[in-house]
Protein backbone atom coordinates (compact mmCIF):
# COMPACT_ATOMS: atom_id res chain seq x y z
CA UNK A 1 0.00 0.00 0.00
CA UNK A 2 1.37 3.90 -0.81
CA UNK A 3 0.27 6.16 0.88
CA UNK A 4 0.49 10.14 0.47
CA UNK A 5 0.12 11.98 3.77
CA UNK A 6 -0.60 15.75 2.93
CA UNK A 7 0.25 18.69 5.22
CA UNK A 8 -2.33 21.81 3.67
CA UNK A 9 -0.14 25.12 3.64
CA UNK A 10 -0.77 27.49 6.93
CA UNK A 11 -2.11 30.80 5.47
CA UNK A 12 0.49 33.95 5.98
CA UNK A 13 -0.82 35.01 9.42
CA UNK A 14 0.70 35.98 13.37
CA UNK A 15 1.72 32.07 14.02
CA UNK A 16 3.02 31.12 10.43
CA UNK A 17 6.66 33.45 11.12
CA UNK A 18 7.09 33.06 7.31
CA UNK A 19 8.70 36.60 7.48
CA UNK A 20 10.92 35.28 9.99
CA UNK A 21 12.23 32.01 8.23
CA UNK A 22 14.23 33.11 5.52
CA UNK A 23 16.48 34.60 8.63
CA UNK A 24 16.94 31.39 9.91
CA UNK A 25 17.40 29.52 6.69
CA UNK A 26 14.02 27.28 7.40
CA UNK A 27 11.01 26.54 5.46
CA UNK A 28 8.58 26.37 8.03
CA UNK A 29 8.07 26.80 11.52
CA UNK A 30 6.65 23.94 12.93
CA UNK A 31 6.08 19.82 11.13
CA UNK A 32 2.77 18.43 10.99
CA UNK A 33 2.82 16.68 14.07
CA UNK A 34 -0.99 14.95 13.59
CA UNK A 35 0.35 13.35 10.33
CA UNK A 36 3.56 12.03 11.51
CA UNK A 37 1.55 10.69 14.63
CA UNK A 38 -0.76 8.99 12.21
CA UNK A 39 1.87 7.58 10.19
CA UNK A 40 3.26 5.56 13.03
CA UNK A 41 -0.22 4.20 13.83
CA UNK A 42 -0.56 2.62 9.75
CA UNK A 43 1.63 -0.75 9.29
CA UNK A 44 5.16 -0.36 8.81
CA UNK A 45 5.19 -2.67 5.77
CA UNK A 46 3.59 0.22 3.71
CA UNK A 47 5.24 2.93 1.94
CA UNK A 48 4.00 6.10 3.05
CA UNK A 49 5.62 9.73 1.99
CA UNK A 50 4.58 13.30 3.84
CA UNK A 51 4.33 16.75 1.93
CA UNK A 52 4.17 19.47 3.95
CA UNK A 53 2.60 22.32 1.89
CA UNK A 54 4.48 25.06 3.94
CA UNK A 55 7.74 23.57 2.88
CA UNK A 56 7.09 22.87 -1.20
CA UNK A 57 4.14 21.99 -3.57
CA UNK A 58 2.64 19.07 -4.14
CA UNK A 59 4.30 16.90 -6.92
CA UNK A 60 1.77 15.48 -8.99
CA UNK A 61 4.38 12.86 -9.27
CA UNK A 62 3.55 11.92 -5.29
CA UNK A 63 -0.19 12.25 -6.59
CA UNK A 64 0.59 9.58 -9.21
CA UNK A 65 2.39 7.61 -7.22
CA UNK A 66 -0.01 6.97 -4.05
CA UNK A 67 -3.12 4.09 -3.55
CA UNK A 68 -4.90 6.86 -0.94
CA UNK A 69 -3.82 10.52 -0.14
CA UNK A 70 -4.03 11.24 3.47
CA UNK A 71 -4.86 14.63 4.58
CA UNK A 72 -5.02 16.60 8.01
CA UNK A 73 -6.05 19.93 7.99
CA UNK A 74 -7.19 22.98 10.96
CA UNK A 75 -9.66 25.90 10.17
CA UNK A 76 -7.66 28.33 8.80
CA UNK A 77 -6.06 25.78 6.49
CA UNK A 78 -9.12 25.12 4.46
CA UNK A 79 -8.56 27.21 1.17
CA UNK A 80 -5.37 25.06 0.36
CA UNK A 81 -7.03 22.01 1.71
CA UNK A 82 -9.57 23.03 -1.20
CA UNK A 83 -6.67 22.98 -3.69
CA UNK A 84 -5.31 19.60 -3.11
CA UNK A 85 -8.92 18.18 -3.18
CA UNK A 86 -8.89 19.65 -6.32
CA UNK A 87 -5.64 18.12 -7.70
CA UNK A 88 -6.47 14.78 -5.79
CA UNK A 89 -9.42 14.44 -7.26
CA UNK A 90 -8.09 15.61 -11.29
CA UNK A 91 -5.95 12.20 -10.87
CA UNK A 92 -8.53 10.57 -9.76
CA UNK A 93 -7.01 9.19 -6.21
CA UNK A 94 -9.14 8.65 -3.02
CA UNK A 95 -8.63 10.71 -0.21
CA UNK A 96 -9.11 10.58 3.36
CA UNK A 97 -9.63 13.79 5.50
CA UNK A 98 -9.06 13.84 8.92
CA UNK A 99 -7.88 17.05 11.70
CA UNK A 100 -10.02 19.41 13.68
CA UNK A 101 -11.59 20.61 10.15
CA UNK A 102 -13.60 17.62 9.67
CA UNK A 103 -16.65 16.87 11.99
CA UNK A 104 -19.04 13.92 11.49
CA UNK A 105 -21.90 15.88 9.60
CA UNK A 106 -22.01 15.62 6.04
CA UNK A 107 -22.39 19.10 5.52
CA UNK A 108 -19.06 20.35 6.88
CA UNK A 109 -16.91 17.95 4.46
CA UNK A 110 -14.81 19.96 2.13
CA UNK A 111 -14.88 17.41 -0.71
CA UNK A 112 -12.73 14.10 0.36
CA UNK A 113 -14.11 11.13 0.04
CA UNK A 114 -13.69 9.76 3.60
CA UNK A 115 -13.18 11.20 6.71
CA UNK A 116 -11.96 10.35 10.34
CA UNK A 117 -13.04 12.31 13.13
CA UNK A 118 -11.87 12.31 16.49
CA UNK A 119 -8.10 11.09 17.72
CA UNK A 120 -6.88 8.47 15.50
CA UNK A 121 -5.31 5.86 18.00
CA UNK A 122 -8.57 3.49 18.30
CA UNK A 123 -10.03 4.29 14.45
CA UNK A 124 -6.65 3.82 12.69
CA UNK A 125 -6.36 -0.05 12.52
CA UNK A 126 -9.76 -0.63 11.35
CA UNK A 127 -8.78 1.97 8.74
CA UNK A 128 -6.15 0.88 8.01
CA UNK A 129 -7.81 -3.00 7.22
CA UNK A 130 -10.19 -1.45 5.03
CA UNK A 131 -7.92 0.54 2.62
CA UNK A 132 -6.15 -3.03 2.51
CA UNK A 133 -9.45 -4.26 1.14
CA UNK A 134 -10.35 -1.61 -0.80
CA UNK A 135 -13.77 -1.13 1.23
CA UNK A 136 -13.18 2.24 2.77
CA UNK A 137 -16.30 3.72 4.82
CA UNK A 138 -17.02 7.06 4.17
CA UNK A 139 -17.00 7.85 7.87
CA UNK A 140 -14.62 6.45 11.22
CA UNK A 141 -15.49 8.22 14.47
CA UNK A 142 -13.43 8.03 17.62
CA UNK A 143 -15.55 6.01 20.39
CA UNK A 144 -13.97 7.91 23.33
CA UNK A 145 -10.91 10.00 24.31
CA UNK A 146 -7.95 7.13 24.22
CA UNK A 147 -5.67 6.67 26.72
CA UNK A 148 -2.58 7.45 25.25
CA UNK A 149 -0.44 4.85 26.04
CA UNK A 150 -1.88 3.76 22.51
CA UNK A 151 0.08 6.83 20.67
CA UNK A 152 2.83 5.44 19.05
CA UNK A 153 6.25 7.55 18.11
CA UNK A 154 5.96 10.21 15.58
CA UNK A 155 7.40 8.89 12.54
CA UNK A 156 10.51 11.47 12.03
CA UNK A 157 12.22 9.77 9.35
CA UNK A 158 9.51 10.91 6.76
CA UNK A 159 10.55 14.49 6.94
CA UNK A 160 14.05 16.32 6.85
CA UNK A 161 14.16 18.21 10.58
CA UNK A 162 16.60 20.12 8.77
CA UNK A 163 13.64 22.01 7.45
CA UNK A 164 12.29 23.57 10.44
CA UNK A 165 12.67 25.95 12.81
CA UNK A 166 11.02 24.24 15.60
CA UNK A 167 10.26 20.85 16.42
CA UNK A 168 6.92 19.70 17.94
CA UNK A 169 5.83 17.13 20.67
CA UNK A 170 2.39 16.39 22.46
CA UNK A 171 2.67 15.23 26.35
CA UNK A 172 -0.96 15.61 27.17
CA UNK A 173 -3.98 16.60 25.61
CA UNK A 174 -7.50 17.84 27.21
CA UNK A 175 -8.03 20.91 29.54
CA UNK A 176 -9.48 21.11 32.49
CA UNK A 177 -11.05 25.06 31.83
CA UNK A 178 -14.28 25.56 29.68
CA UNK A 179 -13.95 28.68 28.29
CA UNK A 180 -16.41 29.40 26.11
CA UNK A 181 -14.72 30.40 23.05
CA UNK A 182 -12.63 27.56 22.77
CA UNK A 183 -13.05 24.45 21.43
CA UNK A 184 -10.58 22.34 23.32
CA UNK A 185 -12.99 20.71 25.59
CA UNK A 186 -14.99 19.80 22.45
CA UNK A 187 -12.03 18.44 20.65
CA UNK A 188 -10.23 16.39 23.23
CA UNK A 189 -12.00 16.20 26.47
CA UNK A 190 -12.41 18.37 29.96
CA UNK A 191 -10.20 16.01 31.85
CA UNK A 192 -5.78 16.21 30.87
CA UNK A 193 -4.54 13.06 29.61
CA UNK A 194 -0.91 12.47 29.94
CA UNK A 195 1.37 10.14 28.76
CA UNK A 196 3.65 8.56 31.06
CA UNK A 197 7.24 9.98 31.25
CA UNK A 198 8.85 7.25 29.88
CA UNK A 199 6.83 7.01 26.89
CA UNK A 200 6.88 11.01 26.53
CA UNK A 201 10.96 11.01 27.26
CA UNK A 202 11.06 8.06 24.24
CA UNK A 203 9.81 10.54 22.11
CA UNK A 204 12.34 13.37 22.97
CA UNK A 205 15.05 10.74 22.44
CA UNK A 206 14.06 9.87 18.74
CA UNK A 207 14.82 13.54 18.61
CA UNK A 208 18.05 13.63 19.76
CA UNK A 209 18.92 10.56 18.23
CA UNK A 210 18.49 12.00 15.08
CA UNK A 211 20.15 15.15 16.17
CA UNK A 212 17.95 17.71 16.94
CA UNK A 213 18.99 19.99 19.42
CA UNK A 214 17.12 23.46 19.03
CA UNK A 215 13.63 24.46 20.34
CA UNK A 216 10.93 22.38 20.83
CA UNK A 217 7.05 22.82 21.39
CA UNK A 218 4.52 21.00 23.43
CA UNK A 219 1.73 21.20 21.62
CA UNK A 220 -0.73 20.52 24.67
CA UNK A 221 -3.90 22.20 25.10
CA UNK A 222 -2.69 23.10 28.80
CA UNK A 223 0.86 21.73 29.63
CA UNK A 224 -0.54 22.29 33.16
CA UNK A 225 -4.04 21.36 33.95
CA UNK A 226 -3.35 18.49 36.08
CA UNK A 227 -0.19 20.26 37.95
CA UNK A 228 0.54 17.01 39.78
CA UNK A 229 1.31 15.13 36.78
CA UNK A 230 2.94 18.28 35.12
CA UNK A 231 5.54 17.80 37.58
CA UNK A 232 6.23 14.41 37.93
CA UNK A 233 6.82 14.82 34.16
CA UNK A 234 9.28 17.74 34.49
CA UNK A 235 11.10 15.76 37.11
CA UNK A 236 11.38 12.95 34.72
CA UNK A 237 12.53 15.76 31.94
CA UNK A 238 15.09 17.15 34.57
CA UNK A 239 16.84 13.51 35.06
CA UNK A 240 16.83 12.32 31.30
CA UNK A 241 18.68 16.34 30.11
CA UNK A 242 21.28 15.30 33.27
CA UNK A 243 22.25 11.84 32.06
CA UNK A 244 21.96 12.35 28.39
CA UNK A 245 23.81 16.62 27.99
CA UNK A 246 20.31 17.02 25.78
CA UNK A 247 20.39 20.55 24.44
CA UNK A 248 16.76 21.29 23.41
CA UNK A 249 14.53 24.51 24.92
CA UNK A 250 10.98 24.65 25.50
CA UNK A 251 8.29 26.17 25.10
CA UNK A 252 4.57 25.22 25.24
CA UNK A 253 0.93 26.75 25.92
CA UNK A 254 -0.62 26.90 29.65
CA UNK A 255 -3.33 28.59 31.87
CA UNK A 256 -2.27 31.68 33.93
CA UNK A 257 -2.88 30.25 37.51
CA UNK A 258 0.36 28.32 36.77
CA UNK A 259 1.72 31.80 38.24
CA UNK A 260 0.53 30.59 41.76
CA UNK A 261 2.98 27.00 41.99
CA UNK A 262 6.44 28.53 42.54
CA UNK A 263 7.55 24.80 42.36
CA UNK A 264 6.04 24.55 39.14
CA UNK A 265 7.62 27.56 37.49
CA UNK A 266 10.80 26.52 39.14
CA UNK A 267 10.64 22.63 37.42
CA UNK A 268 10.01 24.27 34.11
CA UNK A 269 12.92 26.46 34.02
CA UNK A 270 15.21 23.67 34.82
CA UNK A 271 13.53 21.65 32.65
CA UNK A 272 14.67 23.54 29.78
CA UNK A 273 11.92 25.67 29.32
CA UNK A 274 11.89 28.81 28.28
CA UNK A 275 8.57 30.29 26.74
CA UNK A 276 5.06 29.90 27.63
CA UNK A 277 1.82 30.88 25.86
CA UNK A 278 -1.19 31.94 28.33
CA UNK A 279 -4.29 32.89 27.06
CA UNK A 280 -4.82 36.32 29.05
CA UNK A 281 -7.35 37.57 26.70
CA UNK A 282 -8.56 40.59 28.49
CA UNK A 283 -7.73 43.28 31.27
CA UNK A 284 -11.54 43.67 31.36
CA UNK A 285 -13.21 41.55 34.42
CA UNK A 286 -16.73 41.50 32.40
CA UNK A 287 -15.68 40.19 29.48
CA UNK A 288 -13.49 37.25 31.21
CA UNK A 289 -16.88 36.56 33.27
CA UNK A 290 -19.00 36.47 30.12
CA UNK A 291 -16.94 34.29 28.57
CA UNK A 292 -16.18 32.13 31.62
CA UNK A 293 -12.15 32.50 31.83
CA UNK A 294 -12.32 32.05 35.82
CA UNK A 295 -9.07 30.94 36.52
CA UNK A 296 -7.97 34.61 35.13
CA UNK A 297 -9.97 36.22 37.76
CA UNK A 298 -8.23 34.18 40.77
CA UNK A 299 -5.49 37.09 41.33
CA UNK A 300 -4.00 40.34 39.75
CA UNK A 301 -3.10 39.25 35.52
CA UNK A 302 -0.17 41.74 35.43
CA UNK A 303 1.34 40.55 38.51
CA UNK A 304 1.17 36.80 37.19
CA UNK A 305 2.75 37.70 34.42
CA UNK A 306 5.72 39.39 36.34
CA UNK A 307 6.00 36.62 38.25
CA UNK A 308 6.42 33.81 35.78
CA UNK A 309 8.95 36.58 33.36
CA UNK A 310 10.89 36.67 37.05
CA UNK A 311 10.71 33.06 37.14
CA UNK A 312 12.72 32.80 33.67
CA UNK A 313 9.86 32.25 31.01
CA UNK A 314 9.10 34.45 28.46
CA UNK A 315 5.54 35.39 28.68
CA UNK A 316 3.68 34.80 24.81
CA UNK A 317 0.13 35.98 25.40
CA UNK A 318 -3.40 35.60 23.48
CA UNK A 319 -5.64 38.60 23.25
CA UNK A 320 -9.36 38.97 22.36
CA UNK A 321 -11.21 41.78 21.14
CA UNK A 322 -15.25 41.60 20.26
CA UNK A 323 -16.57 40.03 23.31
CA UNK A 324 -20.27 41.53 24.62
CA UNK A 325 -18.76 43.02 27.59
CA UNK A 326 -16.15 45.08 25.69
CA UNK A 327 -16.28 49.01 26.07
CA UNK A 328 -15.06 51.37 23.25
CA UNK A 329 -12.07 51.97 25.49
CA UNK A 330 -10.81 48.25 25.58
CA UNK A 331 -8.33 49.09 22.37
CA UNK A 332 -6.43 50.88 24.55
CA UNK A 333 -6.87 49.22 27.23
CA UNK A 334 -5.54 46.11 25.99
CA UNK A 335 -2.58 48.60 24.63
CA UNK A 336 -1.57 49.30 27.95
CA UNK A 337 -1.79 46.12 29.30
CA UNK A 338 0.66 44.48 26.86
CA UNK A 339 3.37 46.99 26.86
CA UNK A 340 3.17 47.55 30.84
CA UNK A 341 3.50 43.87 31.28
CA UNK A 342 6.43 43.37 28.93
CA UNK A 343 4.51 40.97 26.88
CA UNK A 344 6.68 40.86 23.62
CA UNK A 345 4.76 38.49 21.42
CA UNK A 346 1.01 39.52 21.92
CA UNK A 347 -1.17 37.81 19.32
CA UNK A 348 -4.21 40.41 19.28
CA UNK A 349 -7.03 38.58 17.62
CA UNK A 350 -11.14 39.37 16.80
CA UNK A 351 -13.48 37.13 18.70
CA UNK A 352 -14.14 34.42 16.56
CA UNK A 353 -17.19 31.92 17.17
CA UNK A 354 -15.60 28.42 16.45
CA UNK A 355 -17.51 25.22 15.50
CA UNK A 356 -18.01 22.90 18.39
CA UNK A 357 -17.66 25.96 20.99
CA UNK A 358 -19.91 26.72 23.56
CA UNK A 359 -19.96 30.29 21.86
CA UNK A 360 -21.04 29.23 18.60
CA UNK A 361 -24.13 27.64 20.58
CA UNK A 362 -24.82 30.53 21.88
CA UNK A 363 -24.75 32.85 18.91
CA UNK A 364 -26.32 30.33 17.04
CA UNK A 365 -29.30 29.85 19.44
CA UNK A 366 -29.33 34.33 19.15
CA UNK A 367 -29.36 34.23 15.53
CA UNK A 368 -26.56 36.08 15.40
CA UNK A 369 -24.33 33.52 13.02
CA UNK A 370 -22.43 34.80 10.37
CA UNK A 371 -20.67 32.04 9.02
CA UNK A 372 -18.53 29.55 9.95
CA UNK A 373 -15.03 31.61 10.23
CA UNK A 374 -12.48 30.39 8.71
CA UNK A 375 -10.27 29.90 11.97
CA UNK A 376 -7.99 33.04 11.84
CA UNK A 377 -8.97 35.46 14.37
CA UNK A 378 -5.81 37.79 12.69
CA UNK A 379 -7.91 38.54 10.01
CA UNK A 380 -10.10 41.65 11.31
CA UNK A 381 -13.21 39.96 10.50
CA UNK A 382 -16.01 38.57 12.53
CA UNK A 383 -18.27 35.50 12.15
CA UNK A 384 -21.17 36.63 14.02
CA UNK A 385 -22.58 40.05 14.80
CA UNK A 386 -20.66 41.77 18.26
CA UNK A 387 -22.67 43.99 20.21
CA UNK A 388 -19.90 46.93 19.35
CA UNK A 389 -20.32 48.73 15.60
CA UNK A 390 -18.18 46.04 13.45
CA UNK A 391 -16.73 49.41 11.81
CA UNK A 392 -15.61 50.55 14.69
CA UNK A 393 -14.14 47.29 15.90
CA UNK A 394 -12.24 46.20 13.02
CA UNK A 395 -10.78 49.96 12.25
CA UNK A 396 -9.29 49.88 16.16
CA UNK A 397 -8.54 46.14 15.59
CA UNK A 398 -6.04 47.52 12.90
CA UNK A 399 -5.21 50.36 14.73
CA UNK A 400 -3.88 48.52 17.67
CA UNK A 401 -2.32 45.98 15.95
CA UNK A 402 -0.10 48.51 14.07
CA UNK A 403 0.21 50.36 17.16
CA UNK A 404 1.98 47.32 18.97
CA UNK A 405 4.26 46.29 16.32
CA UNK A 406 5.59 49.91 15.90
CA UNK A 407 9.32 49.70 16.39
CA UNK A 408 9.66 52.04 18.99
CA UNK A 409 6.52 50.27 20.77
CA UNK A 410 7.79 46.61 20.16
CA UNK A 411 11.25 47.68 21.21
CA UNK A 412 9.84 48.81 24.39
CA UNK A 413 8.28 46.24 25.08
CA UNK A 414 11.00 43.49 24.88
CA UNK A 415 13.43 46.38 27.59
CA UNK A 416 10.67 45.93 30.14
CA UNK A 417 10.73 41.73 29.10
CA UNK A 418 14.16 42.33 29.42
CA UNK A 419 14.05 43.97 32.62
CA UNK A 420 11.28 41.52 34.25
CA UNK A 421 12.95 38.43 33.35
CA UNK A 422 15.99 36.28 34.89
CA UNK A 423 17.78 34.27 32.74
CA UNK A 424 18.23 31.10 34.30
CA UNK A 425 18.15 27.36 33.77
CA UNK A 426 19.99 25.57 30.96
CA UNK A 427 21.43 27.72 28.00
CA UNK A 428 20.20 27.53 24.16
CA UNK A 429 22.35 25.96 21.99
CA UNK A 430 23.43 28.31 19.59
CA UNK A 431 23.71 27.31 15.90
CA UNK A 432 24.84 28.46 12.58
CA UNK A 433 21.66 29.59 11.58
CA UNK A 434 21.79 32.04 14.61
CA UNK A 435 24.64 33.89 13.56
CA UNK A 436 23.34 33.93 9.46
CA UNK A 437 19.93 35.69 11.46
CA UNK A 438 21.83 38.20 13.40
CA UNK A 439 23.78 38.90 10.20
CA UNK A 440 20.97 39.13 8.28
CA UNK A 441 19.19 41.04 10.89
CA UNK A 442 21.78 43.71 10.65
CA UNK A 443 21.35 44.50 7.44
CA UNK A 444 17.77 44.54 7.01
CA UNK A 445 16.57 45.91 9.71
CA UNK A 446 19.77 47.94 10.77
CA UNK A 447 20.65 48.80 6.97
CA UNK A 448 17.82 48.38 4.45
CA UNK A 449 15.01 49.02 6.25
CA UNK A 450 12.56 51.74 8.40
CA UNK A 451 13.07 51.85 11.70
CA UNK A 452 16.87 51.50 11.27
CA UNK A 453 17.11 54.10 14.38
CA UNK A 454 14.94 52.20 16.68
CA UNK A 455 16.73 48.98 16.03
CA UNK A 456 20.23 50.31 16.48
CA UNK A 457 19.09 52.14 20.15
CA UNK A 458 17.55 48.93 20.81
CA UNK A 459 20.48 46.52 20.06
CA UNK A 460 22.69 49.33 21.71
CA UNK A 461 21.32 49.42 25.00
CA UNK A 462 20.63 45.84 25.21
CA UNK A 463 24.64 45.60 24.65
CA UNK A 464 25.28 47.93 27.58
CA UNK A 465 22.56 46.96 30.06
CA UNK A 466 22.19 43.15 29.29
CA UNK A 467 25.36 41.87 27.25
CA UNK A 468 24.31 38.19 27.70
CA UNK A 469 20.87 38.82 26.36
CA UNK A 470 22.05 39.60 22.90
CA UNK A 471 20.98 36.29 21.41
CA UNK A 472 17.51 36.45 22.67
CA UNK A 473 17.10 40.37 21.50
CA UNK A 474 18.43 39.42 17.96
CA UNK A 475 15.58 36.51 18.18
CA UNK A 476 12.73 38.98 19.26
CA UNK A 477 13.69 41.79 16.63
CA UNK A 478 14.01 39.19 13.88
CA UNK A 479 10.03 37.83 15.14
CA UNK A 480 8.66 41.17 15.56
CA UNK A 481 9.38 42.21 12.05
CA UNK A 482 7.26 39.62 10.81
CA UNK A 483 4.78 40.80 13.32
CA UNK A 484 5.03 43.96 12.10
CA UNK A 485 4.76 43.22 8.08
CA UNK A 486 1.39 40.70 9.62
CA UNK A 487 -0.57 43.82 11.12
CA UNK A 488 0.41 46.57 8.52
CA UNK A 489 -1.25 43.73 6.05
CA UNK A 490 -4.94 44.07 7.85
Amino acid sequence: MRVLLVEPRTPDTFWSFRNALPFVGKRASNPPLGLLTLAGLLPREWELKVVDLNCRPLPAVDVRWADYVLVSAMLAQRDSLLEVIRTCRAAGKPMIGGGPLFTAEAADNPGVDHVVVGEAEETAAALAADMEAGCVRPLYEAPRYPDLSLTPLPRWDLIDLREYATMSVQSCRGCPFDCEFCDVVALNGHKPRYKTPARFLAELDALRERGWRGQTFLVDDNFVGDPRRCKELLRAMIGWRRATGARMTFLTEASVNMAEDSELLQLMVEAGFKKVFLGIETPSTESLQECHKMQNLRGDLPTAVRRIQHAGLEVMGGFIVGFDSDRPDIFQRQFEFIQNAGVVTAMVGMLQAIPRSRLYRRLAGEGRLLGDGGGDNTKATFNFEPKLDREFLIENYRLLMRRLYEPNAYYRRVRILLENHRALGPRAHLSRSDLRALVKSLWCMGIRERGRRAYWRFLTSTLVRHPDRMGLAVTLAITGRHFRIVAEAL
